[in-house]
């Protein structure tokens, strides 16, 4: 949120000159943390890694920064780069499933909500695939299990480590029975690839829920969330409808989900690529 939005949204009034005339602040300068309420200056979050410097919230990143802050420069080439979504079923409700995938297009700048490809860490060659919330809330149609089993078999044949970084609502309701069938397709392939035993290695980010969740994003040799990550199946909204109950604080949080023996490890931003290197040169 731009330090403008804020502004309107406390009803306060832009800073006016002596003249009368409202002063112009360029939106883009200063960002409103979304955990602490804390104005910050949008430059000192790109270079904290877009982790609040106040209350160490992890921001969101797009795909494009994901591949960037964990591959070496110059390293991943995508593969599966063109697959794009049909519409199977002529979903609509408030508007066409195909208008849906043309706005999330046109607002992430990618085809579906997964990219994956090969690329480096530290000079190892790894199989990679990164999920982007931007598109459809990450949500997992036939395209996404599919370049999700494609990766897995890619991995499998040129005998290299898996590493998928997760972010997802889950299923993609638009898709009916063919998003739900692609949790049993990657969850057979990650299977086989076990079988190999080869290194796979899952990021959990806020949030990781739903089909991706119950699926191949739980299903790795060793799980790493993000500080105060959601990690379920149903939100905490549609479970409190349906218990008719307030869930206690931090319940869905990585924290939680450490502690109860969920995932193994929870990774400051920051840290994630040299513990990734560390991993790797151990299994691997």
């Amino acid at each position: 949120m731009s330090i403008t939005e804020w502004f309107k949204a406390k009803n306060k009034y832009i800073p006016v000159e002596k003249s009368g005339t409202r002063l112009n602040i360029p939106d883009g300068i200063w960002s409103k943390c979304a955990a602490c309420n804390e104005i910050i200056f949008q430059k000192e979050v790109v270079r904290n890694f877009k982790v609040c410097p106040k209350c160490n919230h992890h921001f969101k990143l797009t795909a494009e920064e994901r591949v960037n802050l964990l591959l070496d420069d110059g390293s991943f080439v995508e593969f599966n780069g063109g697959m794009i979504s049909n519409d199977p079923l002529d979903f609509e409700i408030s508007k066409s499933y195909r208008v849906s995938l043309n706005q999330a297009q046109e607002i992430s700048g990618l085809k579906e909500a997964i990219v994956t490809g090969e690329g480096k860490i530290d000079d190892r060659l790894i199989i990679f695939g990164v999920m982007d919330f931007r598109f459809i809330g990450g949500s997992m149609g036939s395209v996404v299990g599919e370049k999700v089993t494609r990766a897995i078999e890619k991995a499998l044949e040129e005998n290299l480590p898996l590493v998928l970084v997760c972010s997802s609502g889950g299923a993609r309701m638009q898709e009916g029975m063919f998003s739900l069938m692609q949790m049993a397709k990657t969850s057979a392939a990650i299977a086989r690839f076990k079988q190999k035993k080869n290194p796979y290695i899952s990021i959990l980010t806020n949030p990781t829920t739903g089909g991706v969740s119950a699926s191949f994003a739980t299903l790795a040799d060793l799980i790493i969330a993000e500080p105060e990550a959601l990690i379920g199946f149903a939100g905490p909204r549609v479970i409190e409808q349906t218990i008719k109950q307030k869930l206690p604080k931090g319940f869905q949080s990585a924290e939680l989900m450490l502690k109860h023996g969920m995932i193994d490890l929870i990774v400051h931003r920051k840290d994630l690529k040299n513990t990734l290197s560390k991993l790797l040169n151990f299994l691997y």
